[in-house]
């Protein structure tokens, strides 16, 4: 049963998530229902739909897609027979999220998938009150914006059904996305793990007065960041080991060691008041010059064409 069409997606909640979520599914002609109780929640979401619709057809719209094929509900209840998968973008809270999985595991058909964009806590902590068939709970993590970046990470709980974690990744894959399966939950899942580690390192050299909030961002963007794009950290240590992955892991172990003990000698505390007062004044002196709107629009279109060069390459 898990393998039946989708053409009904329910979205819960509409912050930065839910409604980049809305956007992608509605460029891909689904219809979606949509709720979300917090006030104005509805004006707010027309207004970033219609602001984001031009990036969609830059995207490219499917078949079908239309602006008009969503309908923001005061009650999903009401309309959870109709949905074919749910994506659920509530607060990170634990039990929020088991009284709402409980709830969706009541009262949707048996075979939907109920997916959660949760950034941190696995599925298996808050699926314990669904009584009906929890094997179809999943995490299905977005990366920001979901609408335009391809990553999703799809976590299933030691209970979820291989036939629900093969239509998820399907169902992604339909969408234009680019899935991974994380085989077994760790908190935090894989990409912020990762992004955390990168940045915990960043603010400790920021907040020690070693590089400065630009040239931090710039070693990355005009280094690092160019060549992670098009092969990530183990891609680029095969071609720089000249296509010998342990020669480079090997040849760099010496070094790296001493780089990582330092590391965690002067691992960067957030509750440190002088930490935190140092990392936060060097970024808003930097920032406070910047017009953010602009960056970020900018960044998006530079996005966009790097994520259709690649297809292409992939293709």
């Amino acid at each position: 049963m898990a393998n039946l069409p989708i053409k009904t997606v329910g979205v819960i909640g509409t912050g930065v998530i839910g409604a980049s979520w809305t956007a992608l599914f509605l460029a891909k002609g689904l219809q979606v229902i949509v709720a979300d109780p917090a006030p104005g929640a509805q004006d707010k979401l027309r207004s970033y739909l219609e602001k984001e619709w031009p990036m969609m057809s830059k995207v490219g719209l499917g078949p079908g897609a239309s602006l008009g094929n969503y309908k923001f509900v005061a009650d999903i209840n009401d309309h959870l027979g109709q949905v074919d998968l749910v994506q659920e973008n509530g607060p990170e809270r634990l039990e929020f999220k088991r009284g709402l999985f409980a709830n969706l595991d009541a009262k949707t058909r048996d075979h939907v998938i109920l997916a959660s964009s949760s950034s941190g806590l696995p599925s298996s902590e808050f699926v314990t009150d669904c009584k009906k068939n929890p094997a179809r709970v999943l995490i299905g993590h977005p990366f920001n914006p979901p609408h335009l970046v391809p990553l999703v990470e799809v976590v299933p709980h030691p209970g979820t059904g291989s036939e629900y974690v093969t239509a998820a990744m399907e169902f992604y894959r339909k969408l234009g996305k680019d899935p991974v399966l994380v085989k077994q939950e760790v908190p935090g899942f894989i990409a912020n793990r990762l992004q955390a580690a990168v940045c915990s390192e960043a603010y400790s050299l920021i907040s020690r007065g070693i590089i400065s909030a630009q040239d931090l961002d710039k070693t990355m963007t005009s280094g690092v960041g160019l060549r992670w794009a098009f092969t990530g950290p183990i891609m680029t240590n095969v071609l720089g080991g000249g296509g010998n992955f342990r020669h480079m892991v090997e040849h760099l172990g010496p070094a790296s060691k001493v780089w990582t003990e330092d590391m965690r000698k002067h691992e960067f505390d957030a509750s440190n008041p002088q930490s935190l007062n140092e990392l936060s004044n060097g970024v808003e002196e930097w920032v406070s010059n910047i017009d953010l709107e602009s960056l970020e629009k900018k960044r998006d279109n530079s996005m966009l064409g790097l994520i259709q060069e690649k297809s292409k390459d992939a293709a």
